[in-house]
C-alpha cells in the first residue's frame, strides 16, 4: 500500500460505522478505555484521536460522540479517549494519558482499518487546550512506556480545536470575575496554581518564545460562547500565526459554548468545515 493510496480521503464520502471499546492503557487494576469509531470498507482509513472537555475534572469519552460519529461516517477512524482528570491527578498526568494515546493509536490504527500516517487530534473545551499542548510538546509528556513502540512519537499532523480553553490563566480570571468558584476549584485542582496555568498555557508558551511544534490548526468557536473571554480565541490565533504556524478561525453566529453536540446549521456548517480540513491537512 503506497503512501498515496493510504491517505486518500473524501470528505463528502458516507460509510455506515461500527463502534467498539478498546482498552487503550492499563495500570494495575485500572484501566482507561478508548472508543474507537470505524468506517465499515477496505481502508486504510486516516486516524484522528479525540479528546473530551469537562474543565479538566468531569467528562469521558462519550462526551463528543455525535461529532465523532459525523467524522467517522466521512471515512475516519476516531478513537475518543478516556484518561485521568484533576479528580484523580494533576497536571501533567492527563498530558501523559494523552501522549500515550497517540502513540497507542499510531502503533494500533491498521487494527482499525486506519493508517499512522498523519495521525492528527480534535479537543473539546479544556481537551481543545489539552491537544494543542500535547501537539506543542510531544516530547516533553512522554513518560509513560508504550509496549512495542517501535520508536513511534507523538507528534501530530494536525490539530482541531472546539471552543478552546487555550489560556487557561485568562478563564480563570473571567471565573474570579464571576465569583465562579466550583470553575475556580477546577482550575486550582488540575494546575495547583496561577503559575502552573501560566506554564501549561499555549499562548503563554509562544510569547515566551519556547520551541515548539505548530502543525496546522483549526479552531471553531460559537459567538454566543460565554463561558470563554471575548477574543481570546482570536488572540491565541494571532499569536499562532505570528510565530509561524498555520492557523484557521471559524465562529458560529448564535452558537454557544460546546454547539457542535447539538444538531443544527452551526453544528453542520463547522462540521463540513472540519472534515474538509482534515482533508486539506492530511
Amino acid at each position: 500500500m503506497t503512501s498515496t493510496q493510504a491517505l486518500m480521503y473524501d470528505p463528502n464520502a458516507t460509510y455506515e460505522v461500527e463502534s467498539t471499546d478498546v482498552e487503550y492503557r492499563r495500570e494495575g487494576d485500572t484501566v482507561w478505555l478508548a472508543r474507537v469509531h470505524r468506517p465499515v470498507g477496505a481502508g486504510p482509513f486516516p486516524t484522528l484521536l479525540d479528546v473530551h472537555g469537562g474543565a479538566w475534572a468531569n467528562g469521558d469519552r462519550l462526551m463528543n460522540e455525535s461529532s465523532d460519529l459525523g467524522m467517522a461516517r466521512s471515512g475516519l477512524v476516531v478513537a475518543a479517549i478516556d484518561f485521568r482528570t484533576s479528580l484523580a491527578a494533576p497536571h501533567p498526568a492527563a498530558q501523559e494519558d494523552i501522549n500515550y494515546a497517540i502513540r497507542w493509536l499510531k502503533l494500533h490504527a491498521s487494527e482499525f482499518g486506519g493508517t499512522a500516517e498523519s495521525l492528527g487530534a480534535a479537543g473539546w473545551s479544556s481537551g481543545g487546550h489539552q491537544v494543542m499542548l500535547a501537539a506543542m510538546r510531544p516530547e516533553q509528556y512522554g513518560a509513560l512506556p508504550l509496549e512495542g513502540d517501535a520508536g513511534v512519537d507523538a507528534s501530530l499532523a494536525y490539530v482541531i480545536m472546539g471552543w478552546p480553553v487555550i489560556d487557561p490563566l485568562s478563564r480563570y480570571r473571567l471565573a474570579q470575575g464571576r465569583d465562579n468558584e466550583p470553575l475556580m476549584a477546577n482550575h486550582l485542582r488540575y494546575f495547583g496554581s496561577e503559575e502552573g496555568m501560566t506554564e501549561a498555557s499555549p499562548p503563554h508558551i509562544l510569547q515566551r518564545g519556547e520551541p515548539v511544534l505548530m502543525p496546522p490548526t483549526l479552531l471553531v468557536q460559537g459567538a454566543l460562547d460565554e463561558s470563554l473571554p471575548r477574543m481570546m480565541a482570536e488572540e491565541f490565533a494571532e499569536a499562532y500565526s505570528l510565530a509561524g504556524g498555520v492557523i484557521e478561525l471559524a465562529k458560529y453566529p448564535g452558537a454557544p459554548h460546546g454547539f457542535l453536540r447539538e444538531p443544527g446549521p452551526a453544528s453542520d456548517r463547522a462540521l463540513a468545515l472540519i472534515k474538509s480540513f482534515i482533508a486539506r491537512n492530511i
